[in-house]
């Protein structure tokens, strides 16, 4: 089986997405000999991870995709317009698990991601709710509480698994974003 996993969110080393994604990607490694991995990674301005490169340089069953998008223009074409399936940037997959950001479209692969919390939702007014631009470093501050709730609205019609990071945000994904319970699974983040 051919299996995709957006690696993007590594780029911002030590937050708790790229912990959990870098975690997965590194045990899958350890435990799978048998499926084929293509790792999509998308930044702009960042470098590839340490930890991926010697990854692919030890282990042939990986294979990386990168595109030098930033995250905002990601967030137009699948969140909002929800053009250019997956297979189109990395390649025919069976399966492609999604992450933090963006949820792309897909011809043919079945669609996996992982949620880590329901925050836009609980407590929105923490979180970074207004589109900013700033011309001085031509840097862009997406409004991430619409981006995560646009993404999330593809998540419940599309995506066969979603992957909980917790019991409550399993609860959460029921209650709040009325996903049935047989499409939730619960896979804690190691230490």
């Amino acid at each position: 089986m051919k299996i995709g996993i957006d690696i993007s969110q590594t780029a911002y080393e030590n937050t708790g997405v790229a912990n959990y994604v870098r975690n997965l990607v590194e045990n899958l490694a350890k435990i799978d000999k048998e499926n084929e991995y293509i790792l999509f990674f998308s930044s702009l301005r960042k470098d590839i991870p340490r930890f991926v490169k010697d990854l692919m340089r030890n282990n042939k069953r990986f294979t990386l995709r990168r595109k030098r998008l930033p995250p905002t223009m990601l967030d137009v074409f699948w969140n909002k317009l929800h053009v250019m399936p997956i297979e189109d940037v990395v390649g025919d997959v069976d399966v492609f698990v999604s992450n933090d950001w963006v949820q792309p479209p897909t011809r043919h692969a079945k669609m996996v991601t992982v949620l880590y919390d329901l925050i836009i939702y609980k407590y929105p007014e923490e979180t970074h709710n207004m589109f900013k631009f700033n011309f001085r470093s031509m840097n862009i501050s997406p409004n991430i509480v619409a981006s995560q709730r646009k993404r999330l609205d593809w998540v419940k019609k599309e995506c066969e698994m979603i992957i909980c990071i917790s019991e409550q945000t399993k609860k959460d994904a029921i209650e709040i974003l009325g996903i049935e319970e047989n499409r939730l699974r619960v896979v804690r983040p190691g230490i």
